[in-house]
């Protein structure tokens, strides 16, 4: 069965480091669908605040978001432990998250089938999705992953500098006055500590199969 044969939209929440990148591609790779990251955004826009410094941030990341080829953002090293604490101060601002919402919603509609990750994409920006996910992990296991990560690329760079960091991106997207991370309601929680990629992907594929099962009376091939 083909993607484009239905309509499923897919979101996928939760803190730093606790899987939801891997899960949401995994998940989009295997049906098909098309992939965002809203916290690859943010990052970004903090990468070319923090490389440019421009006078006016605001009108700065409109025209650079309005021109923005999302793939092309895999080039750059975006998970630094200062691009993350920078990414963080700037969530909270509204004016730079109507930005980002602006061209989240713009993908959304030029993609019939799609997978959002972030921290607010079952909440605010696609409440209307088919299926949610909110991914738990605890923080030794997380920081563990980012610290992997990130010794590719940055050798100069302690585990416990991970850690706080990550505790620090986590409690400020929690206590944040605008859309703040949280569980939307329905959502399926998946803790990635307990899954390698092979069964947190099968277990994901269970609900979206039940969707589709529901919805429009056919099961994809697995």
């Amino acid at each position: 069965m083909r993607s484009n044969s239905f309509s499923l939209k897919i979101t996928c929440d939760g803190g730093a480091a606790t899987g939801k990148s891997t899960g949401a591609k995994l998940i989009a790779k295997k049906y098909k669908l098309a992939f965002l990251s809203s916290g690859l955004l943010y990052r970004y826009a903090s990468y070319l605040i923090l490389k440019h410094k421009p006078k006016n941030n605001i009108f700065f990341l409109k025209k650079k978001f309005k021109s923005l080829n999302y793939k092309e953002l895999n080039r750059y090293n975006l998970h630094t432990p200062k691009i993350s604490e920078h990414s963080a101060e700037i969530a909270k601002l509204l004016k730079v998250r109507n930005i980002l919402k602006k061209y989240q919603k713009e993908f959304i509609k030029k993609n019939k089938g799609c997978v959002l990750e972030g921290r607010d994409a079952s909440t605010k920006i696609l409440p209307s999705s088919d299926v949610k996910f909110f991914f738990i992990c605890n923080l030794n296991t997380a920081a563990k992953r980012r610290y992997n990560e990130l010794r590719k690329k940055t050798h100069n760079l302690s585990f416990n500098e991970v850690k706080r960091a990550l505790y620090k991106r986590n409690l400020s997207d929690k206590t944040r006055s605008i859309s703040p991370l949280q569980k939307h309601t329905s959502a399926i929680v998946i803790n990635s500590a307990k899954y390698d990629k092979l069964s947190m992907v099968a277990k994901m594929s269970k609900y979206v199969e039940k969707f589709l099962i529901k919805k429009y009376g056919i099961r994809t091939r697995n």
